[in-house]
């Protein structure tokens, strides 16, 4: 009888041992599956932010020295540029100093940095600008110092630029605009000044 007992208590506790090793088990097996899981999403995260800042810096330098689109707004540089125009700017020439009398350029403003301003190179430094009106009988003239460009918008009855806010830095500019995209019907490289008389006067 005694031996009956003994038999009868040990099963229980057999099965129960069986049951613990397998929830021991079972735990184990979540545990590695879920440190797998862990692993592959970190593994994949930090691939996807490592080429996000990798494709990041390749946009970045090729908007600073290659070049992009933008939207203009503004009278002041019609009839050449009208307001919602999309042309394309190139960086290049102002990093080699490739700006020239007559091109068009994206500035940063010198009375608001945060802002941008579109406008016509109208001298470089050392150039002699003519800044009364034509039919003044007095004329009066300025020149670029060192470093520094004159820009004037196309539209001079509608523009604020030089003429008001003097020359400004030759690092102010952002990029040389040359291509208009948008709207179709005026597409193509941009049209020369037509105030060829505001260039250089000797």
């Amino acid at each position: 009888m005694s031996f009956m007992k003994l038999k009868a208590i040990s099963t229980p506790l057999t099965v129960i041992n069986f049951i613990n090793n397998n929830n021991k088990k079972s735990g184990q097996w979540w545990q590695s599956l879920h440190r797998t899981m862990l692993r592959g999403v970190l593994g994949k995260t930090f691939r996807l932010v490592g080429y996000t800042i990798q494709y990041g810096c390749i946009a970045h330098c090729a908007f600073e020295y290659v070049g992009g689109v933008v939207m203009c707004s503004g009278p002041s540089m019609e009839p050449t540029i009208q307001n919602s125009d999309i042309v394309f700017a190139e960086n290049l020439s102002r990093h080699f100093y490739g700006i020239q009398r007559g091109d068009i350029v994206i500035a940063k403003s010198p009375s608001d940095p945060k802002s941008n301003i579109c406008k016509r190179v109208i001298g470089l430094e050392g150039d002699k600008i003519l800044t009364s009106s034509p039919s003044d009988f007095f004329k009066s003239h300025n020149y670029v110092p060192t470093g520094h460009v004159w820009l004037e918008g196309d539209n001079l009855q509608n523009s604020t630029d030089s003429r008001y806010y003097g020359p400004i830095p030759y690092g102010l500019i952002r990029g040389r605009i040359f291509f208009k995209i948008w709207p179709l019907s005026d597409f193509g490289f941009l049209r020369d000044s037509p105030n060829g008389h505001r260039f250089s006067d000797d």
